[in-house]
């Protein structure tokens, strides 16, 4: 799986989990230096509390585009440090 924005790949990984329709990705497979952690957080009934971050490419920015839970409940244990993001963002198999 590849996350692509602006022909950049953003995070890379054959080890993703599917949780309601979302990829999450590893830590490591991901690019932090084009993520920038914003202000925004919501909390989820089930998984917890989530961070999320701005995906800024040269000039191309997405508001919020990707989240993830540094300390999920113990439901969403499978996801603690990985990323997901927003539908709109390009995720190839």
């Amino acid at each position: 799986m590849k996350v692509i924005v602006c022909d950049k790949i953003l995070a890379q990984s054959d080890k993703t989990v599917s949780l309601e329709g979302n990829y999450y990705f590893p830590p490591d497979a991901v690019s932090m230096e084009y993520l920038k952690k914003t202000d925004h957080q919501y909390t989820c009934p089930w998984k917890g509390e989530c961070d999320y971050y701005d995906v800024v490419v040269g000039e191309c920015v997405e508001k919020d585009a990707a989240w993830m839970y540094p300390e999920p409940s113990e439901a969403a244990q499978s996801i603690k440090g990985f990323f997901a993001f927003k539908p709109g963002i390009k995720i190839q198999e």
